[in-house]
């Protein structure tokens, strides 16, 4: 009887599984700071990709980890990098699964912010408008590669148009745009930043990130995305924006998305690991909420071990 009332039904297909690319060859190496999460070598990707795909799951993002940094991001659009190679060798094996892509430049730059800093008599700070080619080469680069989707989320304004623009005149009119338009400065990216070792030198991103005491103000950059072509649009953190996933999915008409990003999922297992809740039970009941809330898709750390506990409860029960 639950089941036949249930007002919100959780697929394997709702969720995005994102996966770490390093430079190399035959390696499967565990974060530190997300215990279950690992650093994989685009050689090794087909594998859980393709156990991913067999659970239901049919979206993966990618975020690369290049072995050196520099002062322009230079490794962010090298056709040989972790990204592009991991991509073609996903779509080599596993062609059905749709390949997003993060487009940023904190894991590439030497100082660890999203874009290019602003000359030093403008005073400190990232230049919006210098950021914006960069970005879109690397998007470029990635739908070379083979990228379905391309996920800016480096907050710069004017981005998604830019994007947008460069695809079309390159032919890649198919590549969608996944923008992260209302991405939070929040206290949630830790675990994030050191798998990614994207966390900045200096400073901090509250000036080119979502202030967390505004909701209001995410309606109006979600708008203005949607506006410069974003095909899905994102917020994040999820769990403790769920009133702002809400309030967005009821004014756009694209599908809404949220990130169950790293410090909500390394909450989840540390409690777990002490005895403290149900590690199934919280999960589900997280992803759960944040469908009820209006997200279409959900990128989540737990996307292979909620689609398992998924597909578990459909087997027949087991007669007398």
């Amino acid at each position: 009887m639950r089941e036949l009332v249930r007002e919100t039904a959780l697929q394997p297909s709702d969720l995005v599984l994102p996966l770490f690319v390093v430079p190399g060859r035959g390696e499967k190496r565990e974060i530190a700071s997300l215990p279950g999460v690992y650093h994989y070598t685009p050689d090794q990707l087909p594998a859980v990709a393709k156990e991913a795909y067999d659970l239901g799951v049919r979206a993966v993002i990618l975020f690369g980890v290049p072995e050196h940094t520099d002062a322009t991001g230079s490794g962010a659009h090298d056709d040989n990098g972790p990204v592009p190679v991991g991509i073609t060798s996903i779509k080599d094996h596993v062609p059905d699964l749709v390949v997003m892509t993060d487009v940023c430049l904190c894991s590439y730059m030497d100082h660890g912010h999203c874009g290019v800093l602003a000359p030093r008599e403008r005073g400190p700070g990232v230049d919006n408008d210098r950021t914006l080619p960069v970005l879109a080469e690397e998007a470029l680069c990635h739908a070379r590669a083979g990228a379905d989707v391309v996920a800016p989320s480096d907050m710069m304004d004017g981005r998604i148009g830019y994007i947008r623009d460069a695809l079309d005149r390159s032919g890649f009119y198919e590549v969608a745009i996944l923008s992260y338009a209302a991405k939070y400065a929040s206290a949630f990216y830790g675990p994030f930043r050191d798998a990614a070792k994207s966390a900045p030198q200096q400073g901090d991103r509250r000036g080119y990130q979502m202030d967390p005491a505004n909701a209001t103000e995410a309606l109006k950059e979600v708008r203005l995305d949607i506006a410069e072509g974003a095909d899905f649009i994102m917020v994040k953190p999820a769990l403790s924006y769920l009133d702002v996933v809400y309030r967005v999915s009821q004014v756009v008409d694209v599908p809404v998305s949220a990130y169950h990003v790293s410090g909500e999922y390394a909450m989840i297992k540390a409690a777990a690991e002490r005895g403290m809740l149900d590690e199934r039970a919280a999960v589900m009941e997280a992803l759960t909420s944040i469908k009820r809330a209006g997200a279409k898709l959900i990128l989540t750390y737990y996307a292979m071990y909620a689609a398992e506990i998924m597909q578990q409860s459909q087997l027949p029960k087991e007669q007398g």
